[in-house]
């Protein structure tokens, strides 16, 4: 049995913390402007927005699924929520009933996701990739594929606010974070998650309720996207129906692999995401800095997911013998 590490970390997360310290030195190394604290609080800002999706995506995988719609569905909620602050004339009120549509809308999506794959007996990977074309439908049709802008200064003022000199994003993005570790970790639901992502079989033997522990993962998961939803519509003050939030599914899938979660299921922590996730944001910064291109950052972004799966698996080829 593997000795489980402070913060809810394991010893399978020792090596992308050291992939994380290598890559600080490294990125200290190649640039001068690295190390300074507006680029290290950029670079937190910048991996909070999917980070938050990973955390619910990390549920999802480790439970045996996966949710493609991510996406699309920040995307939708993000336009819902400036509709609303528009709607109801942008003032304190009219931004806690964005909070609110956005959640629901978050967690009904969310829920509808894991209703058609835990009754349907639909492939998770069919229903979310159907979704996810749902969502980006959907946001195009209400926006006349053009952008949603919010009227309201407030609403755009909570997205840049920041407390104690470092952005709110960020702050939402770990207390998430310490919130849902002690949820997988220490509640009888995180411990049924594991179970029924390693051997969904011997978990009905055991009595678990396994439609119902991988519909809330769905759930939960939509409930991390209307937090991105919000927060980031409120950053930019918009949304573009087309691009807005497009390959966020890839950026929290990557961080939850990264951060040493098998696609396998079974196991993972919620650390380790937030490891995985600020592991991706200094790739991206430092391939910034060297002034490489944009359009290949998604090859490097690429490379490093598929070098993450093949290092599992050979720690795990390791484990066994």
């Amino acid at each position: 049995m593997k000795r489980a590490l402070p913060f809810g970390l394991r010893s399978e997360n020792l090596l992308s913390l050291g992939a994380l310290v290598v890559l600080f030195v490294l990125s200290a190394i190649a640039s001068p402007y690295f190390l300074q604290v507006q680029n290290l609080l950029n670079i937190l800002k910048q991996v909070s927005y999917s980070g938050i999706i990973g955390l619910g995506m990390a549920f999802v995988i480790i439970g045996g699924g996966i949710d493609l719609s991510v996406g699309s569905m920040t995307a939708f909620i993000g336009a819902i929520a400036i509709l609303v602050v528009n709607a109801l004339g942008g003032g304190a009120s009219a931004i806690a009933a964005a909070w609110g549509a956005a959640l629901a809308i978050g967690i009904l999506a969310g829920f509808f996701n894991g209703i058609l794959i835990t009754k349907g007996r639909v492939a998770p990977f069919i229903v979310t990739l159907g979704t996810m074309a749902m969502f980006r439908s959907l946001t195009l049709y209400i926006g006349n594929a053009g952008q949603f802008v919010s009227q309201s200064d407030l609403y755009g003022n909570m997205g840049m606010s920041s407390v104690l000199g470092i952005p709110t994003v960020v702050w939402v993005f770990f207390v998430l974070a310490f919130l849902l570790s002690g949820l997988l970790n220490r509640t009888r639901y995180g411990r049924y998650t594991c179970a029924v992502g390693s051997n969904e079989k011997v978990a009905r033997y055991s009595a678990i309720s396994v439609d119902w522990i991988r519909l809330f993962t769905y759930v939960l998961t939509g409930a991390m996207v209307a937090v991105t939803g919000v927060m980031l519509s409120s950053r930019l003050n918009s949304m573009n129906s087309s691009n807005g939030a497009v390959n966020f599914e890839m950026d929290a899938i990557a961080a939850v692999v990264i951060g040493g979660t098998p696609m396998t299921g079974g196991r993972g922590t919620i650390w380790g995401v937030v490891i995985g996730a600020i592991i991706l944001g200094m790739i991206n910064n430092m391939l910034n800095m060297l002034s490489v291109s944009a359009y290949l950052q998604g090859t490097v972004k690429g490379l490093v997911i598929i070098a993450a799966v093949f290092i599992q698996r050979g720690s795990a080829k390791a484990a066994r013998a």
